[in-house]
């Protein structure tokens, strides 16, 4: 069924590429990376896209493809990624992928003296970390740091994780253009019209280039497309979820509440597991979204 929306949802693949990352929207990203990074690194001039095909020397690393990689006018690398769901060892996976752009600079020969340009990981999440114990804190920078004097050891490799569910405000407790960004994002596909807090040419912009109207047929199917899988996704996570909540409790009531979590919870993974081979998406991405291994989702 076509959608109702006027904008698109930028959580979906389309609408996050369509928004960040195509030459004529460059400057949206531009524009969020330089509200995002300005205390630390000032401001980018202008961005280039890269091509990430040469990055993996192996076949699985040529399939890390990230969703967004730019470089900007001093050399520094920028991957910039939409996170829907959960992720088991997605810490890991985030740090597995700041490899490429460091190895992306390699320099042949042997005068090379292995100075890095700066990186920059920011991944924008659709949940919250299993592990997060702040209630309000919605944007996390990571550093190497030295554990005793708290300070940074390295920082040319910046990890910014924004964990959208955790981002609560209000129109009118929005007080710089980032709140603005994460806000124009997060409610995007609610709005009919454009808030006159958002009346800035560069929000213009980004209300303009999510005009549902303003696609070709071709865009249209592909973001119905994307959407859907989208829906797919997350509904078949949320209902597995609250499922396996109702059968941990009913378990705990008959052996006992951690048995009956930890037994609920393993049946769910499976549930989760079949909901999404269902959908078509790889096992290399079950496996990291359930913690099952290759063996059990094979017997599936």
């Amino acid at each position: 069924m076509p959608s109702p929306n006027i904008y698109i949802n930028p959580f979906t693949d389309f609408g996050f590429k369509h928004l960040f990352g195509t030459e004529p929207n460059k400057i949206l990203l531009q524009h969020f990376l330089n509200e995002l990074l300005y205390q630390e690194q000032g401001r980018i001039v202008d961005i280039q896209y890269l091509n990430t095909e040469h990055l993996g020397s192996t076949a699985p690393d040529r399939k890390a493809i990230f969703d967004l990689y730019c470089t900007n006018e001093r050399g520094e690398r920028f991957v910039v990624e939409l996170q829907k769901t959960k992720q088991k060892f997605f810490k890991d996976r985030s740090l597995y992928y700041a490899t490429f752009p460091i190895k992306d600079q390699a320099q042949k020969g042997d005068d090379w003296n292995f100075e890095l340009a700066h990186i920059y990981t920011i991944a924008i999440l659709d949940f919250v970390f299993d592990d997060d114990k702040h209630s309000d804190k919605y944007r996390y920078d990571v550093k190497l740091t030295e554990l005793e004097t708290g300070e940074v050891f390295y920082d040319k490799l910046t990890f910014i994780y924004l964990s959208m569910p955790k981002f609560r405000k209000s129109l009118d407790e929005l007080t710089s253009n980032f709140d603005k960004w994460l806000y124009a994002f997060k409610h995007l596909s609610e709005m009919d019209t454009v808030p006159n807090e958002l009346n800035e040419q560069i929000f213009l912009q980004f209300f303009e280039s999510a005009k549902i109207a303003n696609f070709s047929p071709s865009e249209y199917k592909s973001y119905e497309d994307s959407l859907k899988y989208y829906r797919d996704l997350k509904n078949s996570l949320d209902t597995a979820r609250e499922e396996g909540k109702e059968e941990g409790r009913v378990e705990g009531r008959a052996e006992g509440r951690a048995e009956g979590r930890a037994e609920g919870q393993i049946e769910k993974q499976f549930e989760i597991a079949k909901n999404l081979k269902a959908l078509g998406l790889s096992f290399d991405l079950i496996k990291q979204s359930t913690g099952l291994t290759y063996d059990e989702l094979f017997k599936l």
